[in-house]
């Protein structure tokens, strides 16, 4: 009821709003969005310009496939919005090209920016050369999606919470479903799956301050064994993404038990599987090697342009969605989840399937913070295909994969080298 509220004071406010957004005196400030988060938060911008009479927002909706060359033009013709959404991936690029603001003076100033109340590894992926560059907007990471009920058949009564674990249940579930079903699905066009074990490693997946691969470490070659056992095993079908009907019904289908994705399936879940199911599934942290495991730190981060030409109210932007109060507004419109831990709260925080998010929000890292990195993780997916179709040699493969990521990194070793750094 409270948010309905909210919402409903918002949207009336903001109408009264708009009758006067070409007052003179106003400032004019930029905002670019990118996805269908665009869609969603009109009525939190409506709250923004309520509380800042004195400034008018312009907002601009990309699309994921086009933003990337869109925000890279108009760096090129020096045309950046004040304020705009990156990907966590793409910040290093940006960060490297000169096009944004260091945050920190207007964060030493703010009553409202907690770094401690942020989870550490969502807040890194922001920090290059000891300084911030963006404040997270929302958080993505990924972990399991299980159902219950088979590993229940199984013999099972928790997820598992180790590699060990896992692989004894993925095995059992193999042989409770049969030869045309299985216990995992990793989709082969996919680097992410592989990049959610990889990550589990204390070995780095670049070395040397970045300047090198490091796919030939013993860590990086454990999780490659291990993934390359669950097609050998018959634990996964070699299968694309595309080759399946759609991951829903065939979770329900049991067509596999196992699936590693992110919090906006939580929803797709709930819509798409039959009521009878809706007791079956279940979500669960990653297990790890050892103990519990890490996951990917992604999102997007609200950032501003080194040539802002509205920079305080554009920092009032940035502010304003940064808070709690705000952050679970946007929850409940995107189903995004908050960075803060204090945004954890209420509904949220009740939720059974988004309780395993809150837990690995603990245990989350961010990617190399290097521009080539989508790149490499394309190299990453490569190597994996061939280890789980063409069963290909894993020490192999993580030499060859090593030596494809050195080439990539060619022209950043030259650059570090002219700049003198070691």
């Amino acid at each position: 009821m409270q948010r309905r509220r909210f919402l409903q004071s918002t949207l009336a406010l903001g109408a009264l709003a708009s009758g006067c957004s070409k007052d003179r005196g106003r400032e004019e400030l930029t905002f670019w969005s990118i996805g269908r988060e665009a869609d969603r938060i009109g009525t939190l911008f409506q709250e923004f310009e309520r509380r800042n009479p004195g400034i008018r927002i312009n907002l601009e909706k990309l699309p994921w496939t086009a933003a990337h060359q869109k925000l890279l033009t108009a760096f090129a013709g020096n045309s950046l919005p004040d304020v705009f959404q990156l990907g966590n991936t793409w910040l290093p690029e940006f960060v490297e090209l000169g096009a944004l603001a260091p945050l920190d003076p207007y964060i030493a100033r703010s009553s409202a920016i907690k770094h401690d109340d942020y989870f550490p590894g969502i807040w890194n992926t922001n920090v290059m050369r000891e300084q911030v560059y963006g404040l997270p907007w929302y958080v993505d990471t990924r972990l399991l999606f299980y159902r219950k009920d088979l590993l229940a058949q199984a013999g099972f009564a928790a997820p598992p919470t180790t590699w060990g674990e896992w692989s004894t249940m993925l095995g059992a579930i193999k042989q409770l479903v049969g030869k045309d079903q299985y216990s995992i699905i990793l989709p082969l066009n996919e680097f992410e799956p592989m990049l959610n074990l990889a990550i589990q490693q204390p070995d780095p997946l670049l070395r040397d301050g970045d300047r090198y691969g490091n796919f030939r470490s013993a860590g990086f070659r454990q999780t490659m064994q291990f993934y390359h056992e669950c097609f050998v095993n018959r634990w996964a079908p070699t299968m694309t993404n595309t080759q399946v009907s759609n991951v829903w019904d065939e979770f329900g289908n049991g067509l596999f038990s196992f699936y590693i994705s992110g919090p906006w399936n939580i929803v797709e879940f709930q819509k798409r599987l039959p009521v009878r199911l809706k007791d079956a599934w279940m979500t669960a942290p990653m297990p790890g090697p050892t103990g519990p495991g890490a996951s990917i730190a992604g999102g997007s981060s609200l950032v501003l342009s080194r040539d802002a030409v509205q920079r305080e109210a554009a920092w009032k932007l940035i502010e304003f969605f940064s808070t709690p109060e705000i952050q679970i507004e946007y929850h409940a419109l995107t189903g995004n989840m908050p960075p803060r831990r204090s945004s954890w709260s209420n509904e949220l925080s009740a939720d059974i399937y988004s309780q395993a998010f809150r837990t690995q929000l603990e245990r989350v890292r961010s990617t190399p913070k290097v521009p080539e990195w989508e790149r490499i993780a394309t190299e990453v997916r490569i190597s994996s295909e061939q280890v789980a179709v063409a069963n290909k040699d894993v020490a192999i493969a993580c030499t060859e994969l090593d030596q494809r990521v050195d080439a990539i990194l060619e022209k950043r070793r030259s650059v570090l080298a002219k700049r003198g750094q070691s």
